[in-house]
This record gives structure tokens, C-alpha cells and sequence, in this order.
């Protein structure tokens, strides 16, 4: 990556933001760090970059607020070049379909499927060359009624991947993961029933995660609308 080069990571702040933004830093790009209320952990993810000689920045923004997340790349362009986008932030709530109320609804899909969307539109719009990676959930070839907006708003950030594969070539490649069981869920459900359900009987490893993201960030650009399923096995049965 050039001096001025930066990777945004959508919600870097906590979890599995957080681990990529680290992995890629000690690759040696450059992190735009996107948060919400995770201020202090935003801050000390920047320190712990630039603790390994890399740059990054901050960039504050609800997701579910459209003019901030349309803020979001004029603020990086205005301090670098933006080379990558990974869209890792996510809403994730246990409520079927009768708890599904319109704000439900509506919050899933403004984080989870329209701010992607629209960082894909900003992105294209100052980039001559770049990626975008969508973070999925092994769920898009499954159903899962327990969790009905977050699984509804995956499934169509699935969609939306292949699509803006075709409305951005060339020049911008855009692929997902489709992750498993990687950290522990935060809705309060039981770890080990989840590691039961998948065939190799165990969690993914966060570097094992990284190290698929970097793979599409440095990988062919011949490869785009693609889904990669991380999950152990999980959806073969």
C-alpha cells in the first residue's frame, strides 16, 4: 500500500472489526477506524496502530443516520486514499417475526444492508481501483426465523454484493464472507450448542478470518460477486 493509502473497517472499534483492523495494520495498511458509541475503544485502537508504525483515523458516524454514513469517504479522502472497504458493522437481534415491529425492521436494514449500499455508491464515486468486502453470515443459505430482520437484511446484503459487483466493474471488486461461529454470541445464547452443530467442532480462528479478508484485498481482481463461507461446515448440514 502507498504512504497515503487507508482500509475503512465499519464498526473497527469491538470484536471482529477490531481483530481486522490489527491484522491489517500489522500487514501493513493504513485504518480508517469507524465507530459509534465505542469512542474510548476507537481511541485505543488507534494507538495500538500506530503503536506498529501504521496511520489511522477516526470517523464517528450512526449508521443508521444516511447523511453521516454519506460523510464517511469525503472525511478519509480528504486525509488519503481509499483502497478498500469492509463492511463489518451489523445489527444482530433475537426477535422472530411477531417481535418484529416496523423500528426492528427498519433498523436492521439501514445498518445492516442500506449504509453499505451507500458506502458502495461513495466509494465508487472517488475510486479508480479499490475492493469492498461484505461481511455475511453463513445464514444466507439458510433461514433462520429466530432472527428475522437481521437474517432478512443478510440475505439481501447477498444480494446487493452480486449486484454491485456488475454496476462497478471494473473498477471496484466487491465480494463477501459468509462467516460461522467465530466469537461467542452477545444475545446471551449458549456457546457450546453452537460449536455442536458444526462439523469440524470448533470456533474459526479470528487470523483465519484475516487472512480470507486479505486474500480478497490482494487476491485476482478477476474474482468478484463472490460469497466465501467461513463456517467450519456449518451450512452442509
Amino acid at each position: 500500500m502507498g504512504d497515503d493509502r487507508y482500509v475503512l473497517i465499519t464498526g473497527s472499534a469491538k470484536r471482529i472489526g477490531r481483530s481486522l483492523a490489527l491484522s491489517l495494520a500489522q500487514a501493513g495498511y493504513h485504518i480508517a477506524i469507524h465507530y459509534n458509541r465505542s469512542e474510548l475503544q476507537a481511541q485505543s485502537l488507534v494507538a495500538e496502530i500506530e503503536a506498529m508504525g501504521r496511520r489511522s483515523l477516526m470517523v464517528g458516524a450512526d449508521l443508521s443516520d444516511f447523511k453521516a454514513v454519506e460523510s464517511i469517504i469525503p472525511k478519509i479522502a480528504r486525509i488519503g486514499t481509499l483502497a478498500a472497504v469492509i463492511n463489518s458493522a451489523s445489527i444482530f437481534e433475537a426477535k422472530g417475526l411477531e417481535e418484529t415491529d416496523i423500528e426492528v425492521w427498519q433498523r436492521h436494514l439501514a445498518v445492516n444492508l442500506t449504509a453499505p449500499m451507500l458506502l458502495a455508491q461513495s466509494f465508487g464515486r472517488i475510486s479508480d481501483k479499490g475492493r469492498i468486502i461484505n461481511l455475511l453470515d453463513w445464514r444466507t443459505r439458510r433461514s433462520d426465523s429466530a432472527h428475522f430482520a437481521y437474517a432478512v437484511s443478510k440475505e439481501a446484503l447477498a444480494a446487493l454484493t452480486r449486484n454491485l459487483a456488475v454496476a462497478l466493474a471494473p473498477r471496484i471488486q466487491v465480494n463477501a464472507l459468509a462467516l460461522g461461529a467465530v466469537l461467542p454470541p452477545s444475545d446471551g445464547r449458549s456457546a457450546d450448542a453452537i460449536i455442536e452443530a458444526v462439523p469440524d467442532r470448533r470456533w474459526a480462528h479470528l487470523d483465519e478470518v484475516a487472512e480470507a479478508v486479505r486474500f480478497l484485498l490482494e487476491g485476482p481482481s478477476y474474482i468478484t460477486g463472490e460469497v466465501i463461507t467461513i463456517d467450519g461446515g456449518r451450512h452442509l448440514i
